[in-house]
């Protein structure tokens, strides 16, 4: 075999591993550790789950919230909060109390379909303080 034809060989053979590589690193950011919230500044809700967002409308929730959203739920629900569909545009969730249920519940106990993980569940790993800053900043963004 000639040298030229081993070389497109060997191009095409590497340009093949990158591609499953990358598709491999696109694919896997939802296994990404969740990261922490700092919530200085804003009032502690204790250990009771609230249904109804407290810090609704809170310029200092929508600031933290901002930040948790772009560390913890962007990489599957989009920057901005507009999502590239793959996952729920989270700007169409119910601006009401049946809107704030459904969030809490579903970050807190994550969501599974036909023993697939859709999302996972942040409980215990991301306070109620942060999720409902982060429900109060998807609140604030604009259809």
């Amino acid at each position: 075999m000639s040298i030229l034809k081993k070389s497109k060989i060997l191009a095409i053979f590497t340009a093949a591993v990158l591609s499953v590589a990358i598709s491999q690193q696109v694919f896997a950011h939802g296994d990404g550790a969740p990261q922490p919230v700092d919530t200085t500044g804003l009032k502690e809700l204790g250990k009771d789950w609230l249904k109804l967002n407290p810090y609704k409308g809170n310029e200092k929730a929508i600031e933290i919230g901002s930040s948790g959203y772009n560390s913890n739920c962007a990489r599957c629900h989009g920057l901005e909060a507009k999502s590239g569909g793959a996952s729920p545009d989270l700007r169409y969730l119910e601006d009401d109390a049946e809107g704030d249920e459904w969030f809490i519940n579903r970050v807190r106990k994550g969501y599974h379909q036909n023993g697939v993980t859709k999302m996972p569940k942040f409980e215990g790993l991301i306070s109620q303080e942060a999720m409902w800053a982060i429900r109060a900043y998807i609140d604030s963004r604009p259809e």
